[in-house]
This record gives C-alpha cells, structure tokens and sequence, in this order.
C-alpha cells in the first residue's frame, strides 16, 4: 500500500524531514540496499587484489589503468541523463494518478435522476452502477500485476458479482480480439435509454448529462489503458541504464587509492574506506531505482497505486448510494445560526491561534482620507516636502515622480497641484505659486473645505464668459506681471520658466523686496488667442491620478502672444482666462524667490 507520511511534514519543526530518514517502509534503504552491498564488496575486493595480490610492475600497470578511467568516466553524462529521465518518469506517474476511474459523480447523476422506489427502480440503479465498476475492473485487470492476480480468468469476476452468468454469455459473445472493456459502457448506454424511454429519467437534459458522465469515466479508463500500452522508449530507458552502470563500474577501479609514493595528482593521501565515491553511488542508483518504481505505479512496490483497494471502495460506495440513499435524506431543521447575521463557528483552546481577522486588500492601509486632517499627518507631509527639496538641490535633473510640473494650459491630469495642499493644508496658493506674488490670500469657502483627495479636472475648454458659474476668476480681473529674461548668461539648471501668472506684485500682502532684477522681453513674444480653460475642483476625486504633468513649450516668438497660466483655488469652481501681457511691467524677486521660481 503507498506509503504516507504528510502527518509527519505537516508542520516544518526541527529535524522534522531527518526523521523520515530512519523509515524503513517505502525508503530508499529498502530499494538500495543490494546494490550497494554489490558496490561495496567489487570495490573493497579491487582494492585488497591491488595492495596485497599484485606484483610491482603489474601494480604499475594497474594505476594507470586506474588514472584512465577516472579521466574518462567524467565524460559521460549520466547527470543530465538521468535527470531527465526521472522527470518524463514522474511526470506520467502523476498523470496515471490524475486519471483513476473514480464512480462518485455518475452515482450522484444516477441517485437523483433515475427515479422509482420500487424494486424494477432499484434494480435500474445498481445495474448501471454494476456496470461502471465492471468497466474500471476490466481496465485494472489488464495493467495491474495485483488485480490480475486478484481476478485471474472471467469465472473469478462472475464469481465476485460484478458480472452475472447471463452477462458472461453476451460478453463471450462479441467476437473482437481486442480488450472488450468498452462492452459494460455500451450495456450501460443502453439501459439508460431505455430508463429514459420507459419514464424512469423524466428529462432528456438528465439522460444527456449521465452519457456526458459516462463518457469522462470510459476517458479516464481508456487513459490507464493508453499509458500501459505506450510507455517511455525501451532505448532511452536501456541508455540510461547503461549509462548509470557504466559509470559506477569505472569508479570501481578509477576511484582506487592508489600509492601515494608514485606521486600521482589528487593522490597524495591514501585511504580505505572511500566515503564520497560510496555517496556518489547512492545518490545516482537511488535516482534510478526511483525511476524503476515509478514507471509503472500499477506494480507491487511499496509506493505504487493501490487498484484492489479502489475496486473495493468503489463498489461499496457507489451502490450504496444509489440503493440504500436513493431519495434519502434527514428532515431540514433550523440551524443554530437562524437568527444570527454574524455566524461565527466557535474556537476550542487549542485552535484559539487559528482566529485571525478577514484579509481586507493589501491597500487598505493606504486609506489615508480620514486622517489627511490631523497634525501629525500634516507634519509627516512637510518633512516629506522638506526631503523632496533636498533632493533638489543635490541633483541636477530629479527623477520624474519627484519634479512638480510648471503650470501649463495643456489638458493635464491635475493631481499634480495638490500635494502642496496635502503638505499645507494652511496654505490657499500652489508653491508653484508663491504666495509673495499674489494679492492678500482669498479665503476658502468654510461650507467646502479643503479635501485631501480632490482631483482637480478640466470642465470645458471653450465655454464663453456669460457661461460662467458664480464664483468664477478671469485673468482679465487680476492685475498682470511679466517675467523676462535675466541680462547675465545663465546655465540650463537655474533658466527661468517663463510664465504669465496674471498678478501685480505692488498689491501684495508683504513688503517690496530688497533686491531688484530687471527682466526684459520682445514685444513681439505674445499673439492673442480666444482661448477659455475651465478646471473644476470636486470635493472628493481619486488620489491616483497624479502623474508626471508635461512642461510648458517655449513661448512664441510673435507679438501679441500670451503665455497664460491656470490658478487653481480648492473651494469653488475657478474659471480662468488669458489675457495680453503687458510690456512694460517689471518683477522684483530677491535671491530666494528667484531661485524657488527657477526650480
């Protein structure tokens, strides 16, 4: 019977795989220990005929013999061979066990669809039932030593009861020289319509999925069949046998310890006992031996299928379910859990550990919303703010999920603004935005406060003015501000992107600046367009729309063009319009705003 162990490896413990090494049953000490018996009596015979029986010079003719076939046995390549020969093995003897001829679901279809309580009823359902397990029996007696020896001649079946005497008549009768295992199916197929015709199958959709069952059982029959009839090539088997054994004879004479006074390489020490070339033996004939069990799982070895069993099992269970539990079933009774929403099955102490809570996604701890408001979150998002700009400052080019987007009137994902609202909630401005540029902050609406997870969306991009909701800012309402170019040569990192923002800086909230940069531009830089952009700030968006937002383009080299910039408010809806830029206008930025801007 096949051998189990899965109790012992269920839980990884210490030493838990180093005590299936002292089983005996099913080990490969059972399978091995002959030929290594054979292996170590050849060798230690060479060895004692070498060191006691030979003469000087025929000694020396024996070592280099020896030297020969230790240089040449390491050109076979039993490694490669074996290996994967023993996975073509496994492999089929997996498969062999996927397709055993198991009854159960023909004799759950049969139980339920086969109606008639009365004796012709019963004896409709065991018929068919006897004839499945007629099919599996047949199959099993022609490839497994066990079955046959089990059910030697068709007598032995009739006498068994799968097979009546009358049946045996009928079954002598098909002439045919090949395995007739097929004839129950027919007999089988027969009956049941005939079962259909006299109203015992009540729906032809039943009779269909009983001949459908049939037919998957008489497949993995004809499987079984198919693997015995064809098996792996006789010649690759021989070679890697061959191959197996001819290396292990060479390392009979080739692994000798020859004498050290001769001075031979890799033989400077002498010793009796070779424990790597006995290893080496055991490993390549355990591989082989592995092999030659499981070639043909239907045999007598320890670990091979256990086909009588399944015989067994299968009749026992497949009429009794269709006999004795045919319509048969204990009365329907309230459960335990009948007015409980929440069924919780109990815990005995020692499975207490086993009481864990549903597994909820693994981005459920990136659900932040209900705490962008706290404090402390607040302050992780400035220090993050704080290492974003010291990364910044010590690389030239940063990588593209660390550079804020410059501000832009190309349709762009929006989320880009606002993670300086997540670092500064306090604030109403985008960074990009320097709150040292604009008017005295406009304060938020306190009915729509700022939410952390708004994303911000492009409404319209051609609305006229008198569509425009309550609440809507135009670039024509804010004073303007040019920034032009500097006149001392500048390096690519610190060259400004220039941007309209819209704002005059003489009406800010804080004082003129100390220093002053005069900044010039062509008057041909700008054209006018009649171009309406319209964003729209929901209270609640989607968090994984941030993306990397492209840059502006270069401005035109026409007069009478405008570089126009979206400003964003997080309260309400912001309509936002360009207008011409000024010519004339001046920026005053001292050397932190300048360099802020420029980064």
């Amino acid at each position: 019977m096949t051998v189990t162990y899965s109790s012992k490896v269920a839980n990884a413990t210490f030493f838990g795989f180093h005590r299936l090494l002292l089983r005996w049953r099913g080990s490969i000490y059972k399978l091995l220990y002959r030929e290594f018996i054979v292996f170590v009596l050849l060798y230690t015979l060479m060895s004692l005929v070498y060191r006691l029986a030979l003469p000087e010079h025929e000694k020396r003719i024996f070592e280099k013999v020896a030297l020969h076939c230790n240089k040449f046995a390491d050109q076979i390549p039993v490694t490669f061979v074996l290996g994967f020969y023993v996975t073509l093995v496994v492999n089929r003897w997996w498969n062999q066990f996927v397709n055993l001829p198991w009854p159960d679901r023909l004799m759950f279809l049969i139980t339920s669809c086969v109606h008639g309580r009365d004796e012709e009823g019963r004896l409709l359902r065991r018929t068919l039932m006897r004839y499945v397990n007629l099919t599996s029996l047949l199959i099993f007696r022609s490839v497994s030593t066990a079955v046959c020896k089990r059910f030697p001649t068709m007598d032995h079946v009739v006498e068994a009861g799968f097979m009546t005497a009358e049946e045996r008549k009928v079954f002598d009768a098909v002439k045919s020289p090949h395995l007739k295992y097929w004839v129950p199916v027919v007999w089988f197929s027969n009956l049941a319509s005939k079962a259909r015709t006299d109203g015992r199958i009540k729906d032809s959709v039943d009779l269909q999925h009983i001949l459908k069952e049939m037919n998957k059982f008489r497949t993995w029959c004809s499987t079984i069949f198919n693997y015995d009839w064809v098996g792996i090539p006789l010649v690759y088997t021989q070679v890697v046998t061959l191959a197996v054994y001819t290396f292990l004879f060479s390392c009979i004479i080739g692994r000798q310890f020859l004498d050290p006074a001769q001075g031979y390489p890799g033989h400077d020490q002498d010793f009796y006992v070779p424990i790597f070339t006995m290893l080496q033996f055991f490993f390549l004939s355990g591989w082989l031996k592995v092999a030659e069990q499981l070639i043909n799982p239907f045999g007598e070895d320890d670990d091979d299928f256990e086909p009588n069993w399944c015989i067994d099992r299968n009749l026992q269970v497949s009429l009794m379910a269709v006999d004795e539990m045919h319509m048969s079933f204990p009365p329907m009774t309230k459960d335990i859990y009948w007015n409980d929403s929440d069924a919780l099955p109990p815990y005995t102490l020692a499975a207490a550990d086993y009481c864990i809570p549903s597994f909820l996604g693994s981005t459920r701890q990136l659900d932040r919303s209900d705490r962008m408001d706290r404090p402390d979150v607040q302050d992780i998002h400035r220090r993050e703010s704080m290492l974003i700009r010291v990364r910044r400052l010590l690389s030239v080019q940063e990588p593209p999920e660390l550079v804020h987007p410059q501000l832009s009137s190309k349709r762009h994902s929006s989320d880009d603004f606002l993670p300086d609202y997540r670092r500064y909630p306090d604030s109403q401005f985008p960074r990009r935005l320097s709150p040292s540029l604009f008017p005295c902050p406009m304060p938020l609406s306190p009915s729509r406060p700022v939410d952390s997870l708004a994303t911000l969306r492009e409404v319209s991009s051609t609305g006229s003015s008198q569509d425009m909701e309550p609440g809507t800012i135009t670039f024509s309402e804010l004073p303007p501000v040019t920034l032009s170019p500097p006149t001392r040569p500048m390096t690519p990192i610190d060259q400004p992107n220039v941007e309209s923002l819209g704002l005059d800086v003489n009406q800010g909230c804080r004082s003129p600046l100390p220093k002053k940069f005069r900044w010039s531009l062509p008057k041909d830089w700008c054209k006018p367009q009649r171009t309406h952009l319209s964003f729209y700030l929901p209270q609640h968006g989607s968090k994984s729309s941030v993306s990397n937002l492209p840059r502006p383009n270069n401005p035109g080299s026409q007069r009478g063009q405008i570089a126009p910039t979206a400003v964003f408010f997080p309260a309400d809806p912001v309509r936002l319009e360009a207008t011409p830029v000024p010519e004339t206008d001046l920026l005053e930025l001292s050397d932190q705003e300048l360099h802020e801007e420029q980064s």
